[in-house]
């Protein structure tokens, strides 16, 4: 609830070449319990991020995996002809496939929702993927848009969607602290090296920017200044 969103509709309305790829948030609320061709057409649907939520000790390993894997399909798409008719093309993904193991899976393994196993199996089928598809998922930097825990909390809070009712303060401020320590302190270990010297921009979006052409413009003004240099 940073305001990645409302940023997206910004770069598109302002690049409208660059090609953006959205988290499929509308998938993990809504995963078919049967995708066969026998199944009937009333199939039973289950929204993940919800079960997550609900019960994190029992369903973060498997919520993780299937966001794991949504990322990875998102950076593996081929570029669109718009953007390959483009001269200098730029892609834009909400979040990775470092975020969901450097953000959200260490997270949940560090405050006990992941057992030592399932963080254990995860690394490894994760690192494995990740160095047989090498270059395919590259990424050449990093625009991290950076506010405090209690002003996510209120934009979450407007924002109003069912599944997050229950969030509390202490979740968002222990997923800043791993924004921090990875994107801004690097302290955090990663493990390919490709990512080790990747690039951050970091935009203090505290203000509510939506609504100021002001503080847009600056912001556009350090993207545009940042891509220059990847």
């Amino acid at each position: 609830a940073v305001g990645k969103s409302t940023f997206e509709r910004l770069l598109s309305k302002t690049f409208p070449e660059w090609q953006m790829a959205t988290e499929p948030v509308s998938k993990w609320q809504q995963v078919l319990a049967s995708n066969t061709r026998e199944a009937s057409s009333s199939q039973n649907v289950g929204n993940l991020l919800q079960m997550v939520y609900q019960e994190p000790s029992r369903w973060s390993y498997t919520f993780q995996t299937f966001s794991c894997m949504s990322r990875l399909k998102a950076q593996l798409e081929p570029l669109s002809e718009k953007l390959l008719k483009t001269q200098e093309p730029v892609q834009i993904f909400e979040r990775s496939v470092y975020s969901d193991r450097y953000i959200f899976a260490k997270n949940q393994f560090e405050i006990g929702y992941l057992a030592e196993i399932e963080w254990t199996i995860y690394q490894d089928w994760h690192t494995f993927l990740l160095e047989e598809f090498g270059d395919r998922i590259a990424l050449h930097g990093f625009l991290y848009l950076q506010a405090t825990p209690e002003k996510c909390l209120e934009r979450l809070r407007q924002r109003g969607r069912p599944e997050e009712k229950d969030i509390q303060l202490e979740y968002l401020e222990q997923l800043h602290t791993q924004h921090e320590n990875w994107l801004v302190k690097k302290t955090t270990e990663v493990h390919f090296e490709n990512l080790k010297n990747a690039p951050v921009l970091v935009l203090d979006v505290n203000s509510d920017f939506e609504d100021d052409p002001a503080e847009q413009e600056e912001l556009i003004r350090k993207v545009k200044a940042f891509i220059k240099t990847l």
